[in-house]
């Protein structure tokens, strides 16, 4: 009897945690939506912020997000997945294995400002990119390797071994293995921390206002020019507006794209995930 009761105390309150923790989510999406919603307009998509013309618009943020999250993913997706295959499938030392993955671990933990103080000696002031998107870019490539390179590593040793074999004794070489067996038994896994990276890239705005600016200005399109132009992304145009102007209703309509953007990578990228599984 007494067993019956806990179990049904444990399940009341599991339930009830869940049900909390969807409310929560429910009720910020939903205000967050409420808010912005109305703010948001072709024109405040489609302009730049002009004091002259008394307009308010975010194609530069958009411009220089779009920038940001392309190149920091680039980059850090080839590095961050051929280290997790080389240190699941052909590095034989241990320490040395234990080692990375527990500076992996670490690395994920530190704090943003940390990575932006590192992109401003490296980046900005060592090989003189100065304060450009370029150099933005760069320094989340490092924030988002630790995260790209465990959980790839975590969604390779899932694999099982048993497939590794099979491949091997049908004459399969080891990276012809690897490509055509592990990468695509893995892909859901791999999927889900570059789905991670994208997030907090997306999300980031300490490390961006120190190594990429605040600018507003509209670039022309072009990556040359925009690669070398300081410039505020979308999560830096919301501090801008809320905390500098005070303006809360451009901020939550920004708040509002953020989340919409959010959603739409999250889900192209689950898409994509199950259409490369398939093939």
């Amino acid at each position: 009897m007494r067993r019956k009761l806990y179990e049904i105390a444990g399940r009341v309150l599991l339930y009830g945690c869940a049900a909390i923790t969807g409310s929560l989510l429910l009720f910020l999406i939903g205000y967050i939506l409420y808010r912005g919603l109305g703010g948001i307009s072709w024109q405040f998509l489609s302009t730049a912020e002009s004091v002259i013309h008394g307009t308010v618009g975010i194609l530069p943020a958009i411009q220089n997000t779009v920038f940001v999250i392309v190149v920091s993913l680039l980059v850090s997706i080839p590095l961050g997945v051929g280290a997790a295959v080389y240190l699941t499938e052909y590095a034989r030392n241990r320490r040395f294995v234990a080692a990375i993955e527990f500076a992996s671990e670490t690395l994920a933990g530190i704090p943003s400002i940390i990575y932006a103080l590192v992109g401003v000696i490296v980046f900005c002031t060592a090989l003189q990119l100065q304060k450009t998107l370029l150099s933005g870019a760069l320094t989340l490539v490092i924030m988002i390797l630790p995260t790209i390179i465990r959980s790839t590593q975590e969604s390779l040793k899932t694999v099982p071994q048993s497939y590794r074999e099979g491949a091997l004794g049908l004459g399969s070489g080891k990276w012809h293995m690897i490509r055509t067996v592990v990468l695509p038994s893995s892909v859901d896994g791999i999927v889900t921390g570059c789905i991670l990276a994208v997030g907090r890239v997306v999300g980031e705005s300490a490390v961006l206002m120190y190594t990429a600016g605040m600018s507003t200005a509209m670039q022309n399109f072009s990556l040359d020019r925009i690669a070398g132009a300081s410039g505020a992304t979308l999560t830096v145009a919301l501090y801008h507006y809320a905390k500098e102007n005070a303006d809360f209703a451009v901020a939550f309509s920004i708040a509002t794209i953020l989340l919409i953007l959010t959603v739409v990578l999250n889900f192209s990228a689950s898409f994509l995930g199950r259409k490369l599984k398939r093939s």
